[in-house]
């Protein structure tokens, strides 16, 4: 089981901080992947959830191929990151109710779905994590990635 960090929140969302590159770093030293928003906006990447925040380099994205998920927030994050051709995981949705990732695994918002395996779940909110009845996923998304893992571990005080 994955457990991937939203935004690079593990332990509750905090909204100033989420997406910049030193939470996104500080998340993956922590063990954990991190799912961002980035955006291709004039010849640049810039990551931000609602707004262009942090801007970064494809160097910074190739280093980190490995333990990012790129939540595209415009058609063309997608096609500039496809052009890297270097493994990047990345999505494109909305509001639907699942979508596929460059990986081929499902980034599924309704959990009432039949889930497998190659499906990847948000659980946004501390109640979401304590009541998640554990099912055969790829990978959770959550802001409280640690709490997740403590559940996981059966270490839940």
């Amino acid at each position: 089981m994955n457990i991937i960090s939203h935004r690079g929140n593990i332990n509750g969302k905090i909204v100033g901080t989420e997406n910049s590159p030193n939470y996104i770093d500080a998340a993956i030293r922590s063990g954990y992947q991190v799912e961002v928003d980035v955006r291709f906006i004039h010849g640049c990447f810039w990551l931000g959830h609602d707004t262009t925040q942090y801007k970064i380099t494809k160097s910074w994205i190739i280093k980190r191929y490995n333990d990012i998920w790129y939540h595209c927030k415009n058609l063309y994050a997608a096609i500039e990151l496809k052009k890297m051709n270097a493994n990047i995981k990345y999505f494109c949705h909305t509001k639907d109710p699942y979508v596929i990732t460059s990986t081929f695994h499902f980034w599924v918002h309704d959990l009432k779905l039949k889930l497998n395996n190659n499906c990847i779940i948000p659980l946004l909110s501390k109640k979401s994590v304590l009541n998640y009845q554990e099912q055969n996923v790829h990978a959770v998304c959550t802001d409280y990635a640690d709490l997740y893992k403590s559940k996981l571990n059966n270490t839940i005080l």
